[in-house]
């Protein structure tokens, strides 16, 4: 058995001196690695299988950190990060206090910024570049983008503005015909077309071939044509849109051809101008069950190797309002919905199906997706958003100026509501209610359990004109007491006399308040209870039974400022209400990865944190 290199890789530097034979192994090495770990960790496995050739090239040609790599999204960063010193950590990937499983500029000098969300890398590249340039700073930057991110307006913004003026900047376009859902939209067919043209790929192969067998000149020969290609392709077809932005096109490139992937980038950092360099991957690369469904094996809990076979929970939020959504469907004919590259993951599958006429994948564009219903519902129809709340951040601006100024109704399905897990800061949901809560008119509600799922969206859709929103968690429903029913949508009060003390809280860590509670009664303690159902606006009966109490502990999954805590306690303060008004929340920091329940141990949300609170304020 040949000894592993990939463990004496401790810096980029190491594998600069490999032969071809040493490269297929380590890139064999590094897969092996990759499967191994998300396994166990869970993580992002289809799109770092698919990049591993491209990262190696990368590490090879160019001199990291001098030399910037950037990722869109990130999520395949991982063979990056086994190359840049931090293997042996490798096996705490998307643990708490372990490696992050995004690019992150305070775990190493090779990470220049973080990336959670699609469609960044160029602009984010641009700036880079400029900055260097004003230095007087020799280094390159090279962008890495996949073509689900180029369904993204943001990519197109920072084309518009680096293909012009940036000589050492380098933008690799992954084109692996996926995002997280099928590429959709006119840019995936664009991309087709310049994948299918064989003539010129033939043309340019067979030349190649043929100079490189001539005694002495050959290779020199070839060298000046393929630095010249643009030429060469334009007199078999004509130019592309990156050319046309600015950019040299190169490519297609075999992105599972190390060598050739070498050799493209070394031609490239020679022209001094912008280039873009096309690289064909396949998603999943090196791992059968990975290759044939790229969907599953994108972002995944864990999984079994040998099988293939992924770890999975039960029923989710997802699940409850996709279902739900099914039903109002097939009653009503106006009952649309509209994702962002994101079907699966929202459950829209069935709806996709079922409804195909009206369903809208708009790709990786939230902003357009709101603006589309938005011009849906002024049309008639009843759209729904499915989205994910830290994606959602990305369309504030049109959810005011296009939708609820024109007072259209607009559902939006706020996925992933608080604290997420192992994606960490750049995909907790915690912003979302301080962010919509600011826009007049709108309604929003906070599913505790299953059964409230329906009864809320149904509101959210038919009870109201304008924009309103229905948030709910990652993965099921938590603790629910025995016999518990929900009496009504906008509030639920659980009375217990003589308490002085009001414990208010909305969706699912509710379950965790009931715990804390319930300790308290067994121990001959009063504490009555409040679980917003809505939270924005706050019914006028949730207002009133609150005032009665001369203490109030609001627990909130959500961010401390503009929050709904903070909101309900202004509420009360112009009614006057005298009393003292206590918030456990997460107060203004990023929450790093970490699994759920740690992290809401951390900020006092869990059954300990919460019945300790109550117990402090009993005694005052």
């Amino acid at each position: 058995m040949a000894e592993s290199l990939l463990n004496g890789i401790n810096c980029p530097a190491d594998i600069k001196n490999y032969s071809q034979d040493e490269i297929d192994q380590l890139c064999s090495e590094i897969r092996n690695q990759l499967i191994e770990t998300v396994s166990q960790n869970g993580g992002h496995l289809a799109s770092n299988l698919g990049v591993v050739e491209l990262t190696v090239a990368f590490h090879r040609v160019f001199d990291s950190p001098h030399d910037q790599l950037v990722f869109d999204v990130g999520h395949q960063c991982y063979t990056h990060k086994l190359l840049t010193g931090r293997r042996e950590q490798f096996n705490t990937l998307r643990t708490e206090g372990g490696l992050s499983g995004f690019p992150k500029p305070n775990e190493s000098e090779h990470d220049p910024m973080i990336a959670g969300h699609s469609s960044t890398s160029i602009s984010a590249a641009g700036g880079l570049a400029s900055a260097k340039l004003l230095k007087n700073d020799d280094g390159f930057v090279v962008a890495v983008i996949g073509d689900g991110a180029l369904t993204g307006g943001l990519a197109y913004e920072g084309l518009n503005n680096a293909g012009r003026t940036h000589e050492k900047l380098i933008v690799v376009l992954n084109d692996n015909k996926m995002s997280i859902s099928k590429n959709v939209g006119s840019m995936a067919r664009y991309l087709a077309v310049i994948r299918t043209k064989n003539s010129y790929i033939r043309f340019k192969t067979k030349l190649s071939k043929g100079l490189c067998k001539i005694p002495f000149v050959g290779k020199k020969i070839n060298e000046i044509l393929f630095k010249s290609k643009n030429a060469l392709k334009s007199a078999i077809y004509k130019s592309t849109l990156f050319e046309d932005m600015g950019f040299v096109y190169m490519g297609p490139v075999d992105g599972h051809n190390e060598k050739l992937l070498e050799r493209t980038m070394t031609v490239a950092r020679s022209m001094n101008k912008p280039v873009l360099i096309h690289i064909c991957t396949l998603k999943g690369k090196g791992y059968s069950p990975a290759e044939l469904k790229p969907k599953i094996f994108h972002g995944i809990s864990g999984f079994d190797i040998n099988s293939g076979e992924p770890k999975t929970g039960g029923t989710t939020f997802s699940d409850v309002f996709a279902k739900s959504l099914c039903e109002f469907a097939e009653l009503d004919e106006t009952v649309c919905a509209v994702t962002a590259a994101m079907k699966s993951g929202t459950g829209l599958t069935d709806f996709a199906s079922n409804f195909r006429h009206r369903f809208f994948d708009v790709g990786i564009a939230e902003e357009h997706a709101v603006t589309f219903c938005a011009g849906m519902a002024a049309n008639g129809m009843r759209p729904v958003f499915a989205v994910y709340s830290s994606f959602l951040q990305r369309a504030y601006d049109q959810l005011i100026h296009d939708v609820a100024i024109q007072n259209l109704n607009v559902t939006i399905a706020v996925d992933r509501a608080g604290i997420v897990g192992e994606d960490g800061e750049t995909h907790q949901g915690l912003f979302d209610t301080a962010m919509l809560s600011t826009i007049p008119n709108i309604h929003i509600y906070c599913p505790s359990y299953f059964s409230e799922v329906k009864p809320m969206l149904h509101k959210c859709m038919y009870d109201y004109d304008g924009v309103d929103a229905i948030r709910y968690p990652r993965g099921g429903e938590k603790y629910k007491p025995e016999g518990f029913a929900a009496a009504g949508c906008e509030y639920d009060i659980f009375d217990d006399d003589g308490a002085e003390v009001l414990a208010v809280t909305y969706g699912r860590i509710f379950g965790n308040m009931c715990k804390a509670v319930e300790r308290l009664q067994a121990e001959g303690i009063h504490t009555s209870m409040l679980k917003l159902g809505m939270v924005k606006p706050i019914a006028g009966g949730a207002l009133e039974y609150a005032a009665k109490f001369r203490t109030i502990v609001f627990f909130e999954e959500g961010i401390k400022r503009g929050g709904v805590g903070e909101y309900l306690c202004a509420e009360l303060h112009e009614r006057d209400w005298q009393g003292r008004f206590v918030i456990r929340a997460v107060n203004d920091v990023f929450v790093t990865h970490a699994p759920v329940n740690s992290s809401l141990k951390k900020f006092g949300l869990d059954e300990d944190g919460m019945y300790s609170t109550l117990c402090s304020e009993l005694k005052k």
